[in-house]
């Protein structure tokens, strides 16, 4: 992708990261037991070490689906050099409160796998019918054993429930790896380049600490992983994008 590497010496630099609550910097405080947006997340932390400004356009609870049109319409409107595409934790997952009442329905994820498939292809197409850069980040790996407490509530009933439809907890995990593969699956069908975030994570054998409470979201340090697994990538591709530490910086929320 070198050929952008003139151009873009020459304007100014503009990205956007699109994506979930991940993205947002959502973490669950546990002194305020609710979810607040971590000042120091990832994505604050990148906009200290790039050139340019930097859009997050992420949302809380956003699947690929619910993203892809603003997604579209953000590109069109910025026309940045680089789209950041995070999106999977949602799109992977339940109505748990749904199979908890009910577990001998039949109960689909958020996305399906195969459309989740499609329009992740379809987001990458879009972005570089654009002549912008897309870069696809995978997964962080989740704690199966806490986010099954977290979604039955720590309610037996509930738990009994949801075990008999999983059957397993580890299911939890295996479901959530299918659509991550899915995630290396396009970048390698549409030859677009991504960050093994969940590699980072997955170099720890307690990488779980690295997680909050509810065994999904990363926590302070582990936003710090990601960042730190961005910054890799920059360096090792597009070098000139970094800046030092005497120039200023936008975030734009």
């Amino acid at each position: 992708m070198s050929e952008n590497n003139h151009a873009w010496l020459n304007h100014e630099l503009k990205y956007i990261v699109s994506g979930d609550s991940i993205s947002k910097g959502v973490i669950y405080d546990e002194n305020r037991s609710r979810y607040v947006v971590l000042e120091n997340n990832y994505v604050s932390l990148l906009q200290q070490k790039l050139k340019g400004a930097v859009h997050n356009t992420a949302r809380f609870g956003n699947t690929l689906v619910k993203g892809l049109t603003n997604l579209k319409r953000d590109v069109e409107k910025d026309k940045p050099n680089i789209v950041l595409i995070e999106y999977g934790g949602n799109d992977c997952d339940f109505n748990w409160n749904e199979i908890a009442l009910n577990p001998d329905a039949e109960h689909n994820p958020k996305t399906d796998f195969a459309i989740f498939e499609k329009k992740l292809t379809e987001a990458i197409e879009f972005v570089k019918s654009q002549h912008i850069v897309p870069v696809l980040m995978s997964l962080p790996p989740l704690n199966a054993d806490k986010y099954f407490k977290w979604v039955s509530k720590n309610d037996p009933e509930a738990e009994k429930n949801i075990m008999k439809w999983l059957g397993s907890v580890t299911k939890i995990y295996w479901w959530q790896e299918r659509y991550n593969s899915t995630i290396l699956k396009v970048s390698e069908m549409t030859k677009t380049r991504f960050i093994d975030v969940r590699g980072a994570f997955l170099e720890h054998p307690d990488y779980t600490r690295f997680l909050c409470s509810d065994g999904i979201h990363p926590n302070e340090d582990g936003h710090r992983i990601i960042c730190d697994k961005v910054l890799e990538f920059i360096r090792n591709n597009y070098r000139q994008l970094l800046r030092d530490n005497s120039e200023g910086n936008l975030v734009i929320e």
